[in-house]
């Protein structure tokens, strides 16, 4: 029979034993250390001055009384150092790095107790596409100091990284680099048509795709408006963000339909050759004057000319030149022309 225990080495009271005492202290000083294991550092060189109930793992290369034990335990008791044999499986808080610790069988491992697993769902359920899932009023990161960041990581510049929002579990818009290294924000009515309202170059440059902004004028070349008449316009030499043309006008050419209510930057160039008084005038829905230029302008020479005014615009609102006297306008792209941005 073995005269200590398989795993924690607690020495056995044999038969006919004296001093039975000593055995069964020396047991519990053992028990004492050992089953709430709390080990203060890993060491090579034994402490000068160990305080009594103190644990050690004795690190490689051991010296002085710890020669030739290292991997082994050392606490020291009654003016003594008690070796033990850590087992697979033991856990101990090394307080040194305050942490806990699993016994491999060979050594001392970090204790994960949240380890690597495939999927996390906190208070949810996680998949193989959600590999991290958390239902929650909120989430919170926080800095540890100073600052934090959030990285979103894609292998090429043809993947996706990004934040999307969803309504009801269908998209309804996302930003960051997606199918491409330029930033972007997009937006979705369904969760299935998707429009870029804005992409930011790695140099810096800005477009902003939907916003309506247009470049519109008649057309075909020199004209004589009759004095008091509305014109429109033919050609949309530059449209996006969804200016159309509508109804035509008595003086030739179509309306031109706003497409988002906003405020505009409305310019009007005119190119004339003006044989006399005369002016003209962007009107709203045949009414309104936004910007007029005519040839008392102080600040405007009888040949190419232009005026620029400001207008808060509603969706399905129109816009029409109106005509006061008779001169020759040459209506073209860069010439008597109407430019319409939103601000």
């Amino acid at each position: 029979m073995s005269e200590t225990t398989a795993n924690l080495e607690l020495p056995y009271i044999l038969p006919s034993q004296a001093q039975k005492h000593v055995t069964h202290n020396e047991a519990l000083q053992r028990l004492d250390v050992l089953t709430q294991l709390t080990i203060t550092a890993s060491l090579s060189t034994p402490p000068s001055d160990p305080q009594e109930g103190a644990c050690y793992d004795i690190a490689t290369s051991p010296t002085g009384t710890w020669a030739g034990k290292s991997g082994k335990l050392a606490f020291w008791q009654d003016g003594d150092w008690i070796f033990v044999t850590p087992r697979e499986g033991w856990r101990g808080w090394f307080l040194a790095e305050d942490r806990m610790k699993i016994h491999t069988g060979s050594l001392w491992a970090t204790y994960d107790a949240v380890g690597t697993p495939a999927h996390l769902g906190i208070n949810t359920t996680a998949d193989s596409t959600n590999r991290l899932a958390v239902s929650a009023a909120a989430t919170l990161l926080t800095h540890d100091g100073n600052g934090h960041q959030v990285k979103v990581n894609k292998a090429t510049a043809g993947d996706t990284a990004s934040l999307l929002f969803q309504s009801g579990w269908s998209g309804r818009a996302e930003m960051g680099l997606t199918g491409s290294d330029d930033f972007a924000i997009k937006v979705s009515p369904d969760g299935s048509a998707w429009t870029s309202a804005l992409s930011i170059t790695g140099q810096g440059q800005v477009r902003m795709p939907q916003r309506p902004l247009v470049r519109a004028t008649r057309g075909g070349g020199v004209t004589t408006p009759a004095s008091g008449s509305q014109t429109g316009f033919s050609t949309l030499s530059v449209n996006q963000g969804g200016f159309s043309l509508g109804a035509s006008v008595a003086g030739g050419g179509n309306r031109l339909v706003v497409p988002v209510t906003a405020p505009y930057l409305v310019c009007l160039g005119v190119e004339a050759n003006p044989s006399g008084a005369f002016s003209v005038a962007v009107k709203v829905n045949g009414t309104t004057i936004v910007a007029s230029l005519n040839d008392n302008d102080p600040a405007s020479a009888s040949y190419g000319n232009c005026a620029i005014g400001l207008a808060l615009l509603n969706a399905g609102d129109w816009l029409v030149l109106e005509h006061t006297g008779a001169t020759p306008l040459d209506f073209g792209y860069d010439k008597t022309e109407l430019t319409v941005v939103m601000l």
